[in-house]
C-alpha cells in the first residue's frame, strides 16, 4: 500500500496533462481525438478514485506535519481540493453524457465549468501529495 500515494499522484498528473491535451485538441477542432483523450482521462480518473479509496480504507488518514506558513497554505489547497473533487463527479458525468448523446451545444456549455474545475482538482491532488511527501508526513505515518 506504500506505493499508492505516488501512483495516485502520477495518475492525477497524467490526467492534468491529458486535460490540457484535450483542451488543445478541441480548440483545434479535432473532435474525434478530443473525445478519445477525454474518455481516457475519465477512465484514469475512475482508476484514481478506486486506488484512492483502497489506500485510505487500508492506511487511514495521513496528517500533515508541516509547520509555519506552509501549514495554512496546505490546508487551503486541501479543503478547496476536497470540495471541488466532490463537485466534479456529477459535473464530469453530465458533461460526458451530453457529449455521448451528441448534445454538443449543452456539452460545451457545461464543459466550460467542468474543465477548469477538473483541471484544478487534478493539479491540486499532485500538489497535496508533494506537500505531504516534502513535509515528511508519509514517513511520520509509517509509510
Amino acid at each position: 500500500m506504500k506505493y499508492l500515494p505516488l501512483l495516485n499522484a502520477c495518475i492525477n498528473l497524467t490526467c492534468t496533462i491529458l486535460l490540457l491535451v484535450g483542451l488543445v485538441l478541441i480548440l483545434k477542432k479535432k473532435k474525434d481525438q478530443h473525445r478519445k483523450v477525454m474518455w481516457t482521462t475519465f477512465g484514469l480518473s475512475v482508476a484514481f478514485l478506486v486506488s484512492y479509496l483502497i489506500y485510505h480504507y487500508a492506511a487511514g488518514d495521513v496528517h500533515f506535519i508541516g509547520t509555519g506558513m506552509v501549514r495554512p497554505i496546505y490546508y487551503f489547497i486541501l479543503v478547496s481540493h476536497i470540495i471541488l473533487a466532490t463537485a466534479i463527479v456529477p459535473l464530469v458525468l453530465i458533461t460526458l453524457t451530453r457529449a455521448y448523446k451528441g448534445n454538443y451545444a449543452r456539452h460545451k456549455k457545461i464543459a466550460r465549468w467542468t474543465w477548469p474545475i477538473w483541471f484544478y482538482v487534478t493539479i491540486t491532488g499532485v500538489i497535496v501529495f508533494l506537500m505531504l511527501a516534502a513535509s515528511g508526513s508519509y514517513q511520520a505515518a509509517g509509510m
